[in-house]
This record gives structure tokens, C-alpha cells and sequence, in this order.
């Protein structure tokens, strides 16, 4: 278990990677790191599932101002590890998920708060002509912390077993477990509403209906309509529209 806590916790870093170093690549998103997270426990299939599931979630939470949304990649990691090594449902690991994304986000505006400190650190560098310092600084403290931040929680729980967030989700009370679970609820389906916001365009729709006629009436899974969507994307690219035609 130790092995599997600490590889967890980098999960969790890869997701710091994703926003802090590199970029805002989607690394970080659930569907990503519950599939990690799944990879790492030795079901990938489960993590999949659950990471759609999140996904579809997350697509709903929008930062406004300064009130940051849940911190689905903290919900993302435990839920998925909650599931597998409790053999939980994927309801119930999603009833999870909001929670601990909840105090996730609480975890991360405490960090920027320290991590706020840290600009003043350099603005003195700067000031001392300490440039490389000031360099280092931005870069590397605050992944740094970053890091810590997500490493521990996340290998604290999976270490201490799944009794640790059973226990802590079990102490929010009743009426706010319910109204995030609705909340969950409702935010998965607004969440699909706009992913399918832009596909439902004149453009798009014909696709769209396509797509769904094949899914209900030919019996394939969903991997095979990606396969031919695929292929029919390819197509259309390369033939229809003529692109890459002189290539």
C-alpha cells in the first residue's frame, strides 16, 4: 500500500505539472488522472469510468472572480482510489468526489496565500540583483509547495486507508452531503450541455444526429462509433475539404 500511496500522490503532481509548469495542457483533468489513478491500482477500466463520469462534473464548475470551484483533481485521485480499493460503486465514488473536491479547494486557497509570500521574497532578489534567485523562485518554490500540497493529502488517504474519507465525508452533515450530491447531479448535466453547446450548430448537427442514430440503432459500443467517427473525420479532412489533398 505504501508503494501505491506514494505513486498516487505523484498523480496528484502530475496534475501541478499540467498548471504550474508546463502549461495548461489537460493533464490535469479527471478524466486523465482518474485513468492514472485507475492504472496505478490495476483497474484502468473502472478509472476510465469514473474519470468520464468526473469529467462531465467538472465541465459544470466555473471560477468567478475570485471564488476558485471545487479542486476536482484532489476529488478525482481519492474518489477513483475510493472506488477501487473499496469495490464501491461509481455512484457512491462520485458522492465522494464533491466532497473532498470541496476541501480540496479549501487546501488550495491556503496555498496560494503562502504562495502570495513568496513574491515579496523575490521582489527583494530583483532589488539585490539576485535575478537567478528571482528566477528560481517563481519557478521552482511554488511547484514546489504545490506539490507538497497535493502529494500529502492525496498519500495520506490512500496510506490510511479509505475509512479516512468514509469517516471525514461521513462527519459533513446530512443536508450538505444531499445538496452536493443534487449539486453533483445537476452539474454533470449542465456540464454536458456545453459540450454539447458547440456541437449543436448548423454545421455540427448533422454529426451529432448521426452519431447518436448509429449508437441506438446499429448495436456497436462506443469504442466502435469512435473508430468509424474517426475515420469519417479523417475523410472529410483530407478528401472532402480538400486538405492536405497536395501533401
Amino acid at each position: 500500500m505504501l508503494i501505491k500511496a506514494i505513486l498516487l500522490g505523484l498523480v496528484g503532481i502530475v496534475g501541478v505539472i499540467d498548471s504550474r509548469l508546463i502549461g495548461r495542457q489537460n493533464i490535469g483533468r479527471p478524466l486523465i488522472l482518474s485513468t492514472l489513478a485507475g492504472l496505478v491500482l490495476g483497474d484502468v477500466r473502472q478509472g476510465v469510468i469514473l474519470g468520464a463520469s468526473l469529467e462531465l462534473i467538472s465541465m459544470g464548475f466555473v471560477a468567478i472572480g475570485a471564488a476558485g470551484p471545487p479542486n476536482m483533481q484532489f476529488g478525482s485521485i481519492i474518489a477513483t482510489a475510493f472506488a477501487i480499493l473499496s469495490g464501491a460503486s461509481t455512484e457512491a465514488a462520485l458522492t465522494i468526489a464533491v466532497p473532498v473536491a470541496v476541501i480540496g479547494e479549501f487546501l488550495s486557497v491556503i496555498m496560494r496565500m503562502v504562495i502570495a509570500q513568496f513574491s515579496h521574497v523575490a521582489d527583494k532578489a530583483i532589488e539585490n540583483g539576485q535575478f537567478k534567485k528571482a528566477i528560481h523562485i517563481h519557478l521552482w518554490w511554488s511547484f514546489g509547495f504545490n506539490a507538497l500540497v497535493y502529494f500529502i493529502p492525496i498519500f495520506l488517504t490512500v496510506y490510511f486507508g479509505t475509512d479516512l474519507v468514509t469517516n471525514l465525508v461521513a462527519a459533513i452533515p446530512q443536508a450538505i452531503t444531499n445538496g452536493l450530491t443534487v449539486a453533483g447531479n445537476l452539474l454533470s448535466a449542465l456540464g454536458f450541455a456545453m459540450l454539447l453547446s458547440s456541437m449543436l450548430s448548423k454545421k455540427m448537427f448533422p454529426y451529432f444526429l448521426l452519431g447518436f442514430l448509429i449508437v441506438a440503432y446499429s448495436g456497436l459500443s462506443l469504442v466502435g462509433v469512435t473508430m468509424f467517427a474517426a475515420i469519417l473525420a479523417f475523410i472529410l479532412d483530407k478528401v472532402l475539404y480538400g486538405k492536405g489533398a497536395n501533401a
